[in-house]
């Protein structure tokens, strides 16, 4: 089942390669038309900004099919990512904490944005990580609150999108200020999605669309998760005025068109289970919460279909996408994805004939090199043969270091592309506990 669920991932994550996404929706013509979807533009200029773990296969495709016609661009990525050919100028940001390359990143898409004019189109090319790739942050707010504030929401448990509303009211760009700062220019945005839910307001904090988000929501994640901004956040809290809301007419000159997202691994994921043999269930792709209550969530089916074939007769395949997160309560190393695998096989460890994978679709969990884990009925036996108390290592947060103990990680290096988690767990009508 193991060599199997490899085969799965494979599959998973070559259907959302970037430049496909790209390439299904734009393209170019020699009088500089451009079409987006089912849109055509006829601009004086073409410009091109893509920020995001997965901007630079999605730069490279534009620049391709564009050509001559793409007066030039900028690229937003992470170090060890693809970079984009020119045109396009290259900044590398910090994920998943904003650094100093992330506030270069925004002032120089601030000029970019502020060199536009009536008559000119700006692509904006949009992935996973934008958000803290693109440290727009306002002026009376030092880049170490800023990474005060973002280590503090996300080791919280809060949800993607509460840090994403926190984030666009401490920034200028974000929550739809850049499409404001882009007037009159037109924008034509295509969203590589990494949110549950696809909501273009949510992904890469909502650079292209009208916030629903308020100052007053703001005030409540942060008292419901504990959370003291630093005093220059706070300040500047008390003085904002608004983000822009739907309705606004900086956005009469959007497009906005997510092409791609977290149900592209899943149903090619379920696809390829169903090829290899196994009756595919397409649980869910909106799954959010604690790393651990989704691992007790796959559990409980696990052992449902074991005993009763219920709701699905093995040998099938469990496939859920969405985003989990993690609380963290120790000092130990991990990401939502092993915390979620490390977690299932302690819930299994009694059971056989079923196997699991939990990844992080661009190739890193958490602050960690793996992008996420497999699990097995073994996984927690060959831990221990490794010197490493499993659950003791769930409580401190550990699951990197008892993953790695036990042989389990996965290592992808960077992927290319960022479309939310993917978990599948196979179950077998028969014993098999071999492990590669």
């Amino acid at each position: 089942m193991n060599k199997d669920l490899q085969e799965i991932q494979k599959a998973a994550l070559a259907a959302a390669e970037p430049d496909k996404t790209v390439r299904r929706v734009l393209r170019g013509a020699e009088n500089r038309r451009v079409t987006v979807g089912e849109e055509s533009f006829e601009p004086q200029r073409v410009f091109a900004l893509a920020i995001g773990k997965a901007s630079g296969a999605m730069a490279r495709a534009v620049a391709e099919i564009l050509g001559n016609s793409l007066d030039g661009g900028l690229c937003v990525t992470k170090s060890g990512h693809e970079e984009p050919p020119p045109p396009f100028e290259t900044i590398l940001g910090g994920h998943p904490e904003p650094n100093e390359g992330s506030v270069q990143a925004a002032r120089k898409t601030e000029e970019l944005l502020d060199g536009l004019m009536e008559g000119d189109l700006l692509l904006v090319l949009v992935s996973g990580g934008a958000s803290a790739l693109l440290g727009d942050v306002a002026d009376s707010i030092s880049l170490q609150d800023l990474k005060a504030l973002n280590g503090a929401l996300l080791k919280s448990g809060a949800a993607i999108g509460e840090i994403n509303a926190v984030r666009k009211h401490v920034s200028t760009l974000k929550g739809g200020g850049l499409v404001q700062r882009a007037a009159p220019a037109r924008i034509a945005a295509l969203l590589l999605s990494d949110v549950v839910g696809d909501e273009p307001s949510s992904i890469g904090s909502g650079l292209t669309a009208p916030d629903p988000t308020t100052l007053e929501d703001v005030s409540r994640i942060l008292d419901h998760y504990a959370i003291e901004a630093p005093e220059s956040v706070a300040e500047y809290l008390a003085e904002r005025r608004e983000t822009p809301k739907p309705g606004d007419e900086a956005f009469e000159k959007l497009t906005n068109l997510v092409v791609g997202g977290g149900r592209l691994t899943a149903t090619a994921a379920a696809e390829k289970a169903r090829a290899l043999g196994y009756d595919p269930l397409l649980l869910s792709t909106y799954l959010t919460g604690d790393a651990r209550d989704v691992a007790g969530l796959h559990a409980a089916v696990v052992k449902e279909v074991l005993e009763s074939a219920n709701p699905i007769s093995p040998p099938c395949a469990i496939v859920t996408g969405g985003e989990a997160t993690v609380v963290v309560r120790g000092k130990g190393t991990g990401g939502p994805n092993q915390e979620f695998a490390l977690s299932l096989a302690l819930e299994l460890e009694d059971a056989e004939r079923w196997a699991a994978l939990a990844l992080d679709t661009d190739g890193n969990d958490g602050s960690t090199d793996a992008a996420g884990a497999w699990a097995d009925g073994t996984t927690t036996t060959r831990i221990r043969e490794g010197g490493v108390d499993p659950a003791k290592a769930l409580d401190e947060n550990d699951s990197y270091h008892a993953l790695d103990a036990g042989g389990s990680l996965i290592r992808t290096g960077p992927t290319g592309t960022n479309v939310n988690d993917l978990r599948v767990v196979l179950i077998s009508d028969k014993i098999d506990s071999t492990y590669s």
